[in-house]
């Protein structure tokens, strides 16, 4: 996982959401097991105590969840899941028609942008 941090929020915040990112996109796998804090601190560069508290709030989440002796593991909760992707599409979606409208575009301009981008991008099957 390649980890990027804006000086703009605190990181364990930024941990939260790239780990969080990172289950619903499914690079972390329902009911796999986390590498160590250590190991995860040691690749993200960043302290120990600092992923500790991004894991503890992912647990308060309930994305994921500590065995005693085996470690940390993603939620098996696929409902879950899909209710953390859903949210934080919503989230960018609203975000983005927010940028929209401060641009001056209305709903059907914003739906023709998006159609001329997604068919440069995919060809002319794309339909919306």
């Amino acid at each position: 996982m390649e980890w990027t941090f804006h000086s703009d929020q605190p990181i364990y915040a930024q941990l939260v959401e790239q780990i969080r990112l990172a289950i619903v996109s499914g690079d972390y796998v329902p009911g796999a097991r986390l590498s160590s804090v250590r190991d995860m601190a040691t690749e993200a560069g960043v302290n120990p105590n600092t992923l500790q508290r991004a894991l503890q709030e992912l647990e308060r989440m309930g994305l994921v969840f500590s065995q005693r002796t085996a470690g940390r593991f993603v939620t098996e909760d696929t409902a879950l899941i899909e209710k953390e992707k859903k949210a934080i599409a919503s989230a960018r979606a609203r975000s983005f028609l927010a940028a929209m409208e401060q641009l001056g575009y209305g709903p059907e301009e914003i739906i023709s942008l998006l159609r001329e981008n997604k068919e440069d991008e995919h060809g002319s099957d794309f339909d919306m």
